[in-house]
């Protein structure tokens, strides 16, 4: 993001060289893999794992070797129901904030007479403020429910893209509403993955992830046509109420959502398990 945006300030667009920018982004990459190599011990985190469900009286040997851990095996049709919800919801939201963070810098060109890097300054923000929210949104998840936070978010978001259709012009409470965008994005992420990976066992876990990603990838593939379409021949002030219409349907489906959320502790607190791993 940040090096897209580096590329996005030059100063002559007619002759960028991109090349620098796929290069520093391989090597974020490879920078994160040789990271997660160097400090996650994956065979120590599993013995950590087996010694707290003992202590716990959970027998992992027997859950693993479960036979109703079968790939095959369909869903009960009340967690049907709210895994086909709760991926609508993703794909819903997902064509929301994409279409808006995709085309925003032009929006703000073209609608509020702002300069490239007042609309980049702008996204950098929403981007910060989700970074610095991911792990308080964890935390604070963990105490009121998934689907609570998640439904706060998708409010939050599409109250911000629904206001900023009323700015004629550079304003900086922008700053303000993309901050709140970012958090209230940060909200959504936070929660959604692991509320669908809740609805499923250990042996198709990578199926249910799956079922994640193709329903936020897919939105990212028809949110541009379809948005696009209504840029070119209504007008980009049709962007912001795209984005707060979509986004506020997500909010309809996941009210349909019944199964998937955070499950409340049972047994040592955290502190004491990590004792007793130690």
């Amino acid at each position: 993001m940040v090096l897209g945006m580096v590329a996005l300030l030059a100063p002559d667009k007619a002759n960028i060289n991109y090349w620098p920018l796929f290069l520093g982004t391989a090597g974020v990459m490879v920078v994160g893999v040789i990271i997660l190599k160097l400090t996650v011990n994956e065979p120590a985190e599993v013995i950590k794992m087996r010694h707290n469900s003992a202590t716990l009286g959970i027998d992992v040997e027997e859950a693993e070797h479960d036979d109703t851990l079968v790939t095959h095996e369909r869903l009960p049709k009340e967690y049907r129901k709210s895994l086909i919800f709760i991926l609508l919801s993703v794909a819903l939201w997902f064509m929301g904030y994409n279409a808006v963070t995709s085309a925003f810098s032009k929006y703000a060109m073209v609608s509020l007479n702002m300069q490239e890097s007042q609309s980049a300054s702008i996204l950098m923000v929403a981007s910060i403020a989700a970074i610095i929210s991911f792990i308080p949104v964890g935390i604070l998840s963990s105490r009121i429910g998934r689907k609570k936070m998640i439904l706060v978010g998708v409010v939050v978001l599409a109250t911000v893209f629904g206001t900023s259709a009323f700015y004629t012009g550079f304003n900086p409470l922008l700053f303000v509403s993309f901050a709140l965008a970012g958090i209230a994005w940060a909200a959504i992420n936070v929660n959604s993955l692991p509320m669908v990976l809740e609805m499923s066992k250990g042996a198709n876990i990578g199926r249910y992830t799956g079922y994640y990603y193709t329903a936020s990838m897919a939105a990212q593939v028809i949110t541009p046509i379809i948005s696009g379409a209504l840029l070119e021949h209504l007008g980009y002030h049709t962007l912001m109420p795209y984005g707060a219409l979509f986004v506020g349907l997500a909010f309809l489906t996941m009210m349909m959502v019944n199964h998937g959320d955070s499950k409340p502790i049972i047994g040592p607190s955290k502190l004491e398990l990590f004792d007793v791993a130690d």
